[in-house]
């Protein structure tokens, strides 16, 4: 679920570059870039339509900010537990806060006590989401501890990460979570999973995760794929079957998933998410369309 680090033999990101502050190694240590996955929990706001009542918002909001800190803790707790195996590794020793030396273990822990502590004052403000919270932070540490080693199940850890960040949405807001929707995002979550551990498997070979050993690229590719088309059929039926009006976003979604494969497949991209989107302007624009289109056509008496 957590993203590794590009796997070139020099880390062009850190070569000959200043050592970094400690406010710096500290937002690496929580990796606010990643926060950006956490917008799976506003997907039930935007489909039931509710993002302009604004009790809806503001509990879909909280939850975001409250995944935002739940992600945090488990990055922090991953990096705490991966440490010695981070230190040995060609790149993360010199990307990793904690494994290079610029956070010590003793920061690390007290940072994870107040993310743990202002968690716990989140859930109080909002109960509603406590269940899946406590599932993902459950699933995180058992991926970190155990099943991140377990091959196919690892995609499945990564992948309900996802699934359980729109749950929450759905709970923070009071709508039930319709099937479609579960479905789709457990299917493009799983493309995503499949197409991460593919790239670093083509990058960095076996010996960069154990887990690899039990994969080989063609497989992680059929994965993808059949994970892809997947998401593209649950997801019409979705718009079929309970939001016709979302029929025009079709394209986009179609748009968005072969963009993403271009920049897999040709510009190597794809071991990270999230970097893979902050660096394509055209994945952004996509997105970006597809949440405007969304919202027009799911707009009070735009129908």
């Amino acid at each position: 679920m957590h993203v590794a680090e590009p796997q070139p033999q020099t880390d062009t990101r850190t070569a000959g570059a200043p050592p970094p502050s400690a406010g710096g190694a500290l937002a690496r240590l929580v990796r606010p870039r990643q926060w950006i996955k956490n917008a799976f929990v506003l997907a039930p706001t935007v489909f039931a339509g509710l993002y302009l009542d604004p009790p809806s918002v503001l509990r879909a909001v909280v939850a975001v900010a409250l995944f935002c800190v739940a992600a945090s803790a488990v990055y922090v707790f991953n990096d705490l537990a991966d440490l010695e195996t981070d230190r040995l590794h060609p790149v993360k020793r010199l990307t990793r806060p904690l494994a290079s030396g610029a956070v010590s273990a003793a920061t690390a822990r007290a940072v994870l006590g107040v993310l743990v502590a202002l968690l716990c004052a989140g859930l109080v403000a909002l109960p509603a989401v406590a269940l899946p919270i406590a599932a993902y932070i459950a699933l995180n540490a058992a991926y970190t501890l155990r099943l991140k080693h377990v091959a196919v199940v690892d995609l499945f850890c990564i992948a309900s990460g996802f699934v359980l960040r729109v749950y929450a949405g759905a709970e923070a807001v009071g709508v039930p979570l319709s099937s479609w929707m579960l479905i789709t995002t457990l299917s493009l979550a799983l493309y995503l999973a499949a197409v991460k551990r593919r790239q670093e498997l083509a990058t960095s070979g076996a010996e960069a995760r154990r887990v690899l050993g039990a994969y080989t690229v063609g497989l992680l590719d059929g994965y993808a794929q059949t994970a892809a088309s997947a998401s593209i059929v649950f997801y019409s039926l979705y718009v079929i079957d309970v939001r016709p009006e979302l029929a025009v976003t079709v394209p986009l979604v179609l748009l968005g998933i072969f963009r993403y494969s271009y920049l897999v497949q040709s510009r190597n991209l794809g071991e990270s998410p999230t970097e893979a989107l902050w660096n394509d302007l055209p994945l952004i624009l996509t997105i970006v369309a597809w949440c405007v289109v969304a919202v027009y056509q799911l707009w009070p008496g735009a129908a």
